[in-house]
């Protein structure tokens, strides 16, 4: 009596096992036959039980009913958004962690996470599409996690979470990208723009540095630089910046024309000359430039007179007339410059006064008065 109540224990225990074993094959069935929402009520049972939860089989069995679910036009509405990749993932994920990579599932489990992938990044990609920036970023995470080291989640994270205004989280994605030596201008621009929306000046500069480090030559980060510069007020390394920002870009004429106008503020005059010409020579339209030289030789003249007037009478008869006489030669030297300067820019008042005094200082009396009015 004793070894048939055994007996039929034994038989009972036998049937609770099987019976949950073949909740995992019914749904294998019913996925096979396409009807996946029974087969997922099937599965679902399977992953809580004792018998059943620790197989890999169950776990990717799973992984693969979502999936299908996810990609069916029929059985996807019966899932929340998301729910059919980010189910799949996690069941693929435990099916790996439970065998490993190298077991029948496991290796099984890795090729169906690369789908999932695609997946994912596809569901960001509508999402963002949709202005559906916290869904985009969740479809992102997950295929951040499938592929730590491919950049294409990283970078579509770091958009969508700029056109979310979610500054932090886009610098984290693009912290993230740098650590594993991704390099793009496009990024150090972006990078560039957080920080002027953030107004750091300090994460500016440091982000040019950056970005010049990796790209030496770039000419949008040269000018960014010596922007930076200029505006501190350094005028030596302002200098050295252009010069380097010139020989990325020989023919800008306005970087010769900014390069004139440090050296004035270096009291190096004859330096500012030179690089104004230069601006002139690659770009007769170039106002700063044309105004500038005349200013040179304007003051060069101005200085003289302003000697002759101080002279006393003696001096001024022994001297003073050839003085002058090199004075207007300078005025006539600036006058091209301030008739040009007038041409491209006509309504500039100091071009103007500048000009009159020039005619003026030369006895060209009539073209001061015709100015003048």
């Amino acid at each position: 009596m004793k070894k048939t109540l055994l007996t039929a224990l034994a038989a009972l225990a036998i049937q609770a096992a099987s019976a949950q074993n073949s909740a995992v094959t019914n749904a294998i069935l019913m996925q096979k036959q396409g009807t996946l929402d029974k087969a997922r009520t099937e599965i679902d049972k399977a992953i809580t039980h004792e018998k059943t939860k620790g197989k890999a089989k169950t776990w990717y069995t799973r992984g693969e009913i979502y999936e299908g679910m996810a990609q069916s036009p029929i059985f996807g509405k019966t899932l929340q958004p998301g729910e059919g990749n980010k189910v799949a993932f996690e069941s693929y994920q435990k099916a790996i962690e439970l065998e490993g990579k190298d077991s029948d599932y496991g290796k099984q489990a890795v090729q169906r996470l690369e789908n999932i992938y695609g997946l994912a990044l596809n569901a960001g990609v509508e999402s963002y599409n949709a202005q559906k920036y916290d869904d985009a970023l969740a479809s992102y995470r997950m295929a951040q996690q499938i592929k730590p080291q491919d950049t294409t989640a990283l970078l579509y994270a770091a958009y969508a979470a700029e056109a979310k205004q979610d500054l932090g989280q886009a610098k984290e994605n693009y912290s993230k990208l740098m650590a594993i030596n991704y390099k793009s201008p496009q990024m150090y621009g972006r990078l560039l723009q957080i920080a002027r929306q953030e107004k750091n000046e300090a994460e500016a500069n440091k982000v040019i540095q950056q970005a010049l480090a990796a790209y030496p030559n770039n000419k949008q980060f040269l000018l960014e630089d010596l922007n930076i510069a200029l505006s501190a007020g350094r005028g030596p390394q302002a200098i050295d910046k252009i010069q380097k920002a010139i020989a990325a870009d020989p023919n800008n004429s306005n970087l010769y024309s900014v390069l004139g106008s440090v050296y004035e503020q270096n009291k190096q005059p004859e330096q500012a000359l030179a690089a104004h010409k230069k601006a002139v020579e690659l770009d007769a339209k170039n106002f700063d430039s044309q105004f500038n030289i005349g200013v040179y030789y304007f003051n060069k003249g101005a200085d003289i007179f302003k000697t002759v007037n101080k002279m006393d009478l003696k001096t001024y008869q022994s001297k003073g007339k050839s003085m002058e006489a090199n004075g207007k030669k300078f005025m006539e030297q600036a006058i091209p410059y301030f008739e040009t300067a007038m041409q491209l820019n006509p309504n500039e008042a100091g071009v103007r006064n500048a000009l009159q005094k020039a005619y003026t200082s030369v006895g060209r009396k009539a073209d001061a008065e015709k100015l003048m009015k």
